[in-house]
């Protein structure tokens, strides 16, 4: 297995926005598309509050890469995407990196 962490800065007041899109759109869309969720966090102590950390997992690599792509073409993501950003768009950053488990970590 390999783990993808992924860390969305919002602008200030947006955070609503882009948990709801989560909630009411993207966990949906995963779970069609074969990205399982590990985790997701907001940071309570940190010098930036606006921000939303995510996990998920995937087989290897060539299973990330077909999950995204599938993910990324569905039109039902396409228009979640567009209403969500009605407002103007919210993530200001994203931070994302690929990751392997060690021999000793309790996630395999």
């Amino acid at each position: 297995m390999i783990y993808e962490y992924r860390c969305y800065t919002v602008e200030a007041g947006r955070m609503n926005d882009l948990q709801d899109r989560f909630r009411d759109h993207t966990l949906g869309l995963f779970k069609k598309h074969g990205i399982k969720p590990v985790a997701f966090f907001t940071p309570i102590i940190s010098d930036n509050s606006n921000q939303l950390i995510w996990i998920v997992e995937f087989k290897d690599l060539a299973h990330r890469e077909s999950a995204w792509a599938a993910f990324g073409a569905d039109p039902d993501w396409q228009k979640a995407l567009e209403e969500s950003h009605r407002n103007g768009h919210f993530v200001t950053n994203i931070e994302n990196k690929i990751l392997a488990p060690t021999d000793f970590s309790p996630l395999k």
